[in-house]
């Protein structure tokens, strides 16, 4: 996998995580929606730590700043 993110983009989505996960752990949010939003937390924090996300293949994006 090569690496299409970049700082910025996986510093926003830690940081969207963090309030997922503060919203449904302090029951701001509960039920389907709040699993939901769990679950995507989980895969924002995924896709952060290994700098890759695979909905942007399709698309053609890359937020890196590696030189092609």
């Amino acid at each position: 996998m090569k690496k299409n993110m970049g700082s910025t983009d996986r510093i926003i989505r830690v940081i969207l995580a963090a309030v997922m996960a503060v919203l449904y752990f302090t029951g701001t949010v509960t039920g389907t929606l709040g699993l939901v939003l769990l679950i995507l937390a989980v895969v924002f924090l995924a896709t952060s730590f290994i700098s890759f996300c695979p909905l942007y293949l399709p698309f053609g994006i890359s937020t890196s700043s590696e030189k092609k």
